[in-house]
């Protein structure tokens, strides 16, 4: 189920090859131990941010949002998070900010349609 959904500054686009990023998150994501049950519910995306504005230098960014059923442990978002950023500054080594939150979905009001 997880949904991995990643916000960058626009000119990412230009310069970082986004499609390989989005393929490790991908890989990263469906042999992840919270996620391996079911490697078919992974999804990711990526979003470009236009007009941002950052305190960091360079002023780029990327932040992955990890939307995931509720129930997990802290220990186990926590772990998940790391790996997640140590596999953002793998790809994203010269951006200027580098974040990433897993967020709970409720379990009693997710709806899924999928063929």
């Amino acid at each position: 189920m997880p949904h991995f959904i990643l916000e960058h500054s626009a000119e990412l686009s230009d310069t970082q090859d986004l499609a390989a990023l989005a393929d490790a998150i991908f890989e990263a994501g469906c042999s992840h131990p919270a996620f391996a049950a079911n490697p078919k519910a992974v999804k990711v995306r990526t979003i470009a941010c236009q007009n941002i504005r950052s305190g960091a230098d360079p002023q780029t960014f990327a932040h992955l949002t990890i939307r995931l059923l509720s129930g997990r442990t802290i220990e186990t978002k926590a772990g998940l998070a790391d790996d997640m950023l140590a596999l953002l500054d793998r790809h994203l080594p010269n951006v200027g900010s580098l974040s990433v939150e897993p967020v709970d979905m409720a379990t009693e009001t997710y709806r899924k349609r999928a063929l």
